[in-house]
């Protein structure tokens, strides 16, 4: 067996470390290490700009935004802190292609290295048009583009709310427009167009304006148009945003978007009610010509007084023709005028004959009223009132007549009395309106019912008839309808006399 060396300096695989005679290299710790590291990492890369694909894009909620770039063959991590993020103008999204500036650090909690990044933008124009087609195609996924939601323009509005710059040329364009055609009250919601900060302002703008409710200082416009100028597609990027698509999708009043030129379109176009080639066009869909207006009013109240004196017109023209064909009112008397003449005369002939007539009837008469024929009659009449004899049973008989069938009707009334079974140990079945039930269906539709007895009445409920009950169904009595009354006759409708118009 082989013996160790006397000397345990040499030993290389020594329990304890120890540092060679003449070497200097020092033991670094691991944090040591890192540091250096990263102060190599970014004193070398202090600037750098890299392009790649975005994957794993996370918002975390402190606000900074934590993805990975990537091409074919490598991958790297980045961070972009709070503060660089809320100057970003667009989302950024999982495979869209971008060049980032930054510099390159290491994060010793993973020994990884990683890139912190301070300006994220899009690659190229072609990268920008996939970024929109594939918000575009989620958007109209959730329906905010679809025909059903657009709704008509108000044909004449009070109130215009207009979301532009104040500065720029497009309000002076439609202000000059809306002069031209209808002067109307317009209210101005002035916000950035272009730039940071700029979508947020415009889908803040169609939002207040559609929270307001009238009744403060500022009214309620009844059409809402969002106009810009024209410029490129970075220019009109605001206009793409979600913010701004929602807020136009989401608003209750109407909007028009003026947004660039004939040949530019954006998102908010496709949710915006009506799409403007230009902010001019705009204030031509949002309001009539006064001018032809006014004449068109006054057209149709030409047409109005026409058709209201044409009838007359017409009426009178009947009129005419019908009293040419009538006959003359001197014509139309003088058959009447005769037959009054003739009855006049007849009536005083009359006259004169009855009053003879009854002159000779009254002499007749007073000759028969002499007092010695009066006294002869009274005396004829109480000579045969004393030979008159009245009966008594003439009166009573038939009074014993008519008792003796009361009595037999009262005897009946008592014997079937429906209460005189009673006594017999029998029941009346009464319902919550005191009527009599004579069937098992009529007990089972009520809920209480009330048992009469000799001796009272008892209030129980109704149960659920039990299982297997084959007891036959009695029919319901018929209830008695209450006697209708008959509306009196209408006197028919006498003779009337003919339109002559007809």
């Amino acid at each position: 067996m082989a013996r160790a060396p006397s000397s345990s300096s040499s030993r290389p695989d020594g329990l304890v470390a120890r540092v060679p005679a003449g070497d200097n290299a020092q033991a670094y710790s691991i944090t040591e290490i890192s540091n250096l590291l990263k102060r190599t990492v970014e004193d070398r890369f202090g600037h750098v700009r890299l392009r790649g694909e975005l994957s794993g894009v996370k918002r975390a909620a402190s606000g900074h935004l934590y993805c990975a770039l990537k091409d074919d063959k490598a991958v790297i991590d980045g961070v972009m802190w709070r503060g660089s993020t809320n100057r970003l103008a667009f989302v950024p999204e999982d495979g869209l292609e971008v060049i980032v500036t930054g510099k390159l650090t290491t994060y010793a909690g993973r020994s990884k290295y990683q890139i912190v990044i301070e300006s994220l933008e899009i690659a190229g124009e072609g990268a920008l048009l996939a970024l929109l087609e594939k918000t575009r195609a989620r958007l109209e996924a959730e329906g905010l583009f679809a025909r059903e939601r657009k709704r008509r323009l108000p044909y004449l509005p009070r109130v215009i709310g207009v979301v532009t710059s104040p500065t720029g040329s497009v309000i002076r364009d439609i202000l000059h427009r809306l002069a031209d055609r209808f002067p109307s009250h317009v209210v101005v919601w002035p916000v950035m167009v272009q730039g940071q900060g700029a979508a947020e302002q415009v889908a803040g703008a169609i939002r207040g304006f559609a929270a307001l409710d009238g009744t403060g200082a500022v009214p309620r416009p009844d059409v809402v148009i969002v106009a810009r100028g024209g410029g490129s597609i970075e220019d009109l990027w605001s206009f793409n945003e979600e913010a701004v698509v929602r807020a136009i999708a989401d608003c209750t009043i109407p909007v028009i978007s003026a947004v660039g030129h004939e040949t530019d379109t954006t998102l908010a176009d496709h949710a915006a009610d009506r799409r403007a080639p230009t902010p001019t066009a705009a204030a031509e869909m949002a309001v009539p010509v006064r001018a032809d207006l006014a004449a068109t009013l006054a057209d149709f109240a030409a047409r109005k007084r026409r058709a209201v004196h044409r009838p007359v017109e017409l009426g009178r023209e009947r009129l005419e023709a019908r009293s040419r064909r009538m006959p003359r009112a001197e014509a139309l008397f003088q058959l009447p005028a005769q037959r009054l003449d003739d009855l006049g005369d007849r009536l005083r002939r009359g006259l004169v004959d009855r009053a003879a007539g009854g002159r000779e009837a009254l002499t007749i008469v007073s000759s028969r009223l002499s007092p010695l024929v009066l006294r002869r009659a009274l005396a004829d009449a109480r000579r045969d009132l004393a030979g008159a004899r009245l009966e008594p049973a003439l009166v009573t008989r038939p009074l014993a007549a008519a008792g003796d069938r009361l009595t037999a009707l009262a005897r009946l009334a008592r014997q079937f009395h429906p209460e005189k079974p009673l006594a017999r140990g029998y029941a009346i079945v009464r319902d919550a309106a005191g009527l009599a039930l004579t069937g098992k269906v009529q007990a089972e539709r009520e809920t209480a019912l009330t048992l009469q007895f000799a001796d009272g009445s008892l209030d129980v409920a109704v149960g659920k008839p039990a299982a297997g009950s084959s007891a036959p169904d009695a029919p319901d009595p018929p209830r008695p309808r209450p006697a209708r009354k008959r509306k009196p006759a209408r006197p028919e409708p006498g003779p009337r006399q003919d339109d002559l118009f007809e």
